[in-house]
């Protein structure tokens, strides 16, 4: 399974329920990545879509507790071992896991490859992906030339779980 998130230098994601920055070229990038792709999601994260509509052109699945949440054009699941289960019938190799932070830690266990977006800048959050820089079984594999949008600068990197 594959992890795919924006962070800053200090692996924030996220602050009041929002992402920290818009960048279009790694909105672009998270299309390609996951269109025709399944993604798995928390309820939290869904709710900062468009509408709090389902991606489209992916199979969405989210994770909530609430046994009465429903989402149309969705599959809910309500705890970890349901939503491994419904994991079950798709290619690994398929799976994205877009967020937020709980669900990352969940199944960061469970995944094998992390795309990043690494933005050269320290942001005030209070939504963190787990820092992979400190974790030794995973190494970057692979690393963008440096983007920049505006005046920010930002790298795709590629890390696995060795």
């Amino acid at each position: 399974m594959n992890l795919i998130a924006a962070v800053d230098e200090n692996w924030a994601i996220g602050n009041n329920g929002d992402l920290l920055i818009r960048i279009p070229a790694d909105h672009k990038n998270f299309r390609q990545e996951t269109t025709g792709k399944v993604v798995v999601l928390g309820r939290k994260t869904l709710e900062t879509f468009p509408q709090g509509l389902p991606l489209k052109n992916r199979t969405n699945i989210i994770l909530s507790a609430n046994p009465e949440y429903k989402v149309k054009d969705a599959k809910v699941v309500h705890s970890l071992e349901e939503l491994l289960t419904e994991l079950e019938k798709y290619d690994t190799e398929d799976i994205y896991i877009v967020g937020g932070e709980s669900i990352y830690r969940q199944l960061l266990p469970y995944c094998d490859v992390a795309h990043i977006t690494k933005i050269d800048h320290a942001y005030d959050a209070d939504a963190f992906f787990p820092n992979l820089d400190e974790m030794p079984k995973w190494r970057i594999t692979a690393d963008s030339d440096e983007q920049t949008y505006f005046d920010i600068t930002y790298h795709f990197l590629k890390y696995e779980k060795c």
